[in-house]
């Protein structure tokens, strides 16, 4: 007697089909990992830049303040004073700047 072959039921276009599927959820997790990464780094950059933003501006309304502090009319006035020099509002000129 001789022994039938069991046909497969899936055909080698199926076999190749289902390999192709595997592969592709199998690159498709690694991508997401590795893009997830990124986006991690990414809004961790992102977050650093934002404090370093917040820094810098608070350092120049400080500095703001100290300008308009050492330009306001009394201390002019007083440094004028101590100088020796004699106050004569006729020679003061107001700039404004828009």
């Amino acid at each position: 007697m001789r022994k039938k072959k069991k046909k497969s039921s899936v055909t080698k276009g199926e076999k190749i089909l289902y390999g192709s599927a595997i592969f592709a959820f199998f690159l498709t997790s690694v991508l997401q990992i590795f893009c997830g990464t990124n986006i991690g780094n990414l809004k961790m950059e992102v977050e650093k830049v934002k404090y370093e933003i917040t820094d810098q501006e608070k350092k120049n309304e400080s500095l703001t303040m100290k300008v308009s502090e050492l330009t306001s009319f009394d201390k002019v006035k007083d440094i004028v004073k101590d100088m020796g020099l004699e106050y004569n509002n006729d020679n003061i000129i107001i700039i404004n700047q828009n």
